[in-house]
């Protein structure tokens, strides 16, 4: 039997511009069910380049559990700060809920960062990371892939709340004792 090879494709040999080629490839409903299909969420498309003041948000969607809005800045090289800040700028502009960045690869520190975001925020504010990659076998035409690198995980974001409230109620046990104690010495002090 004779088999043949997956080749990857380079992004740039796909779509030349981010903007101009990428961007409205990917708002097309079936690209954008494929995106859903990899991160397990029901979205639709609602707008491209949407206006967050003078920046434009690459793509904007529905979450169709929720109808909150959901972000998605793509990007088609490795992840970088200036795409980063874009994401929170265009995720506080729109507040939206639900925040995808999709990039060729992403650096260790940026899917940190996203992991990290997703520990830190409320359990209904959600990002993900979204790595894009362009396959063919022999003479087929190219096939996209997403691959999920960083989500919520709504595990650790309880473990963590957990452990936090723990602290709070340990210390404010202390606090209390301490209160009541000094409350208990002053009142004998202040007895004749």
């Amino acid at each position: 039997m004779q088999l043949s090879r997956l080749q990857q494709v380079r992004l740039r040999e796909i779509w030349k511009n981010e903007a101009g080629n990428f961007t409205p490839w990917l708002a097309q409903n079936e690209n954008i069910s494929l995106l859903a299909d990899a991160i397990n969420l029901e979205i639709e498309m609602i707008s491209k380049e949407e206006a967050v003041g003078p920046y434009r948000a690459d793509i904007v969607c529905k979450n169709l559990e929720d109808d909150s809005l959901v972000l998605i800045e793509n990007q088609l090289e490795s992840t970088d700060h200036k795409h980063l800040g874009q994401l929170l700028t265009y995720a506080a502009g729109l507040e939206t809920f639900t925040i995808i960045w999709i990039a060729e690869t992403f650096t260790e520190e940026h899917r940190a960062t996203l992991d990290w975001l997703n520990s830190i925020t409320e359990q209904n504010i959600n990002f993900f990371g979204v790595e894009i990659a362009v396959f063919k076998i022999g003479d087929s035409l190219p096939a996209p892939q997403f691959k999920l690198v960083s989500k919520p995980n709504n595990w650790t974001r309880n473990l963590q709340r957990s452990s936090r409230n723990k602290l709070n109620s340990d210390t404010n046990l202390i606090q209390l004792e301490y209160w009541q104690t000094l409350k208990s010495l002053m009142d004998k002090e202040a007895k004749p």
